[in-house]
């Protein structure tokens, strides 16, 4: 990596701190969690002055034409901050799912706005059980006479999907799954929030009866696409987990040093000091596997794909585990106070719990990465 290109990314993890210490402090994720759960505003603006949105976006679709290297760098900011915004729903899936589609009118109709920061997109890919099951797909596409597809079916579960405009689902058709496009407010279309552990992140079922729906990509290619969506996903929201945590570290330590206990800072006692090492070795496993899983999505994006599944997998099972241990430690480091409503440490706690079965269990990516590398039927 050349000098200017290191530059480029501290400045942009500079600016995204700064950004989101002001925009998404502890009081914007309260005053979104008692609320809409999602700032329209705040989402045009990170479109239109930032550029976030369109960050991995080639610049023929409105975008910057970055790569993950720098995507990675917001989405673990976003985590750092505990940022209530689609980021992960339009950026990572919805995007990802156009990019991989190959669908060339498709990517010209919805990238732009998406990067542009106009619309809210998500891909709705979930099975009763919250995992991604695509060999049970619940969503049915029938030949309409006259204008395209029609969709009838339930997915439960969708990322944000009580704020997108744009709703990719897979469905099945004669030539296998397929993936398509609707539209939201729609004929048909019925979307219900669900109650959540994290306050700070949406789900919802969304329902489509005799929905017209626009198809994307090649017929029957739709189980590969969100596959391979869904690896960006998890290679996204690995970047989030990572910087949860590195928060919930630098929280821990910061009370250690200053919170006194028979005249001394509690950071002094080898009990606590155990507890803090311990979470930075978490944070230090986290980020080697999220390294090695920005590499591989990369390396995808210019056209190699052999070994992102793999990395993807792994990167999910250690940085869900790390986050989730991290934030479970520094509510112990605080004490009693971690407990209570009023601090930030069970918010992270939420937020972990949640984020580790978003995308599969550390257990579902631990049996996908063995079946990968063939230690698995």
């Amino acid at each position: 990596m050349s000098d200017d290109a290191a530059a480029e990314r501290r400045e942009l993890r500079d600016t995204a701190r700064r950004f989101l210490a002001e925009r998404s402090s502890e009081q914007d994720v309260r005053r979104l969690m008692d609320g809409p759960g999602h700032d329209p505003a705040l989402w045009e603006l990170m479109g239109r002055d930032l550029g976030w949105q369109g960050l991995a976006i080639p610049d023929a679709h409105g975008g910057a034409g970055y790569g993950w290297d720098e995507l990675v760098i917001v989405f673990e900011e976003m985590g750092r901050a505990l940022l209530g915004a689609p980021f992960l729903a339009t950026v990572a899936l919805a995007a990802g799912a156009l990019l991989e589609s190959g669908d060339v009118e498709a990517q010209a109709r919805y990238l732009p706005d998406l990067a542009a920061g106009r619309v809210v997109a998500t891909l709705a890919a979930a099975g009763d059980d919250g995992l991604p099951d695509l060999e049970a797909v619940g969503v049915r596409a029938t030949r309409a006479a006259q204008d395209g597809w029609r969709l009838t079916g339930r997915v439960p579960f969708v990322l944000d999907g009580q704020h997108a405009a744009l709703v990719l689902l897979p469905a099945r058709t004669p030539d296998g799954v397929t993936l398509f496009a609707v539209d939201v407010p729609g004929a048909g279309v019925e979307v219900t929030a669900l109650e959540t552990l994290d306050l700070t992140r949406g789900l919802a079922v969304v329902r489509v009866d005799d929905t017209p729906a626009r198809q994307v990509g090649r017929s029957g290619d739709g189980a590969r696409i969100v596959g391979r969506a869904l690896e960006f996903g998890s290679v996204a929201l690995a970047a989030e987990q990572t910087g949860g945590a590195a928060r919930c570290l630098d929280m821990a330590v910061g009370y250690a040093r200053t919170r006194e206990q028979f005249g001394r800072p509690i950071g002094s006692f080898q009990a606590v000091k155990h507890i803090c090492a311990d979470i930075f070795v978490a944070v230090e496993a986290a980020r080697s596997a999220l390294f090695e899983a920005t590499r591989q999505a990369n390396r995808h994006v210019a056209g190699a794909a052999a070994e992102l599944s793999a990395a993807a997998h792994l990167a999910q099972a250690i940085c869900s585990e790390s986050f989730v241990h991290a934030a479970t430690a520094n509510i112990q480091v605080h004490g009693g106070i971690g407990f209570t409503w009023e601090h930030p440490a069970h918010l992270y706690f939420r937020r972990a719990r949640s984020s580790e079965i978003l995308l599969g269990t550390p257990a579902h990516h631990r049996r996908e990465y063995a079946r990968l590398l063939g230690l698995a039927a």
